[in-house]
């Protein structure tokens, strides 16, 4: 069984902050969350940052200098910073986490139930 749960949502007016958190967990061999996408109504789910275990964070264009993404691997939680929010931020964040049942097992991508974010004045 795994668990992915994102947290951290609200409504901010623009040019606020939010902080999202994703945790995992699960008893598998291995579980960790490893980006954050996101999904406006009415487009396609989009990834804004990623950040492999041990490798370099990565980010959508878009949210680059405003989004910072950090890992506590203590915690297995992924963090997601968003500073300067515009309205065009505005959607429901997912966090995918990734893991193995064994270690000879392929890996699969696991994903939270999302947390809404609002920017609007």
């Amino acid at each position: 069984q795994v668990q992915v749960v994102e947290s951290g949502g609200g409504l901010v007016q623009p040019g606020g902050s939010l902080r999202l958190s994703c945790a995992a967990s699960g008893t598998i061999f291995s579980i960790y969350p490893m980006g954050w996408y996101r999904q406006a109504p009415g487009k396609q789910r989009e990834l804004v940052a990623t950040m492999p275990r041990g490798g370099s964070p990565n980010y959508v264009p878009s949210v680059k200098g405003r989004f910072t993404i950090s890992r506590d691997n203590a915690k297995n939680t992924l963090y997601l910073q968003m500073n300067s929010l515009k309205p065009e931020d505005t959607a429901v964040y997912y966090c995918k986490a990734r893991g193995a049942a064994n270690p000879l097992t392929h890996p699969s991508d696991y994903w939270g139930q999302g947390t809404q974010v609002t920017v609007s004045s």
